[in-house]
């Protein structure tokens, strides 16, 4: 889902700098145009890629949570086990 935003992102940003580069206008008017239009795919992809990020700690944390929750129900199980046969 993640390279299907990141694509479209992309796609955008393309067409967005095609459009700016065949405007009928002067070279600096174009350069500011694409340098605008730059910072604004910039700042859109690190938005998405810290969104992924976010979502990728979370999914980790969460299985290590559950992890570390498993772990300490089989130990009580084999402790549990090693009293009843003393």
């Amino acid at each position: 889902m993640k390279s299907n935003v990141l694509g479209v992102v992309a796609g955008l940003a393309a067409g967005a700098l095609l459009g700016v580069l065949f405007a009928p206008d002067r070279g600096s008017k174009t350069r500011k145009k694409i340098k605008n239009k730059s910072k604004k795919v910039k700042d859109n992809l690190k938005e998405e890629f810290d969104n992924f990020l976010d979502a990728v700690s979370k999914k980790y944390d969460s299985i290590v949570d559950k992890g570390e929750d498993l772990l300490e129900k089989e130990k009580d199980i084999i402790k549990d086990a090693v009293n009843s046969k003393n």
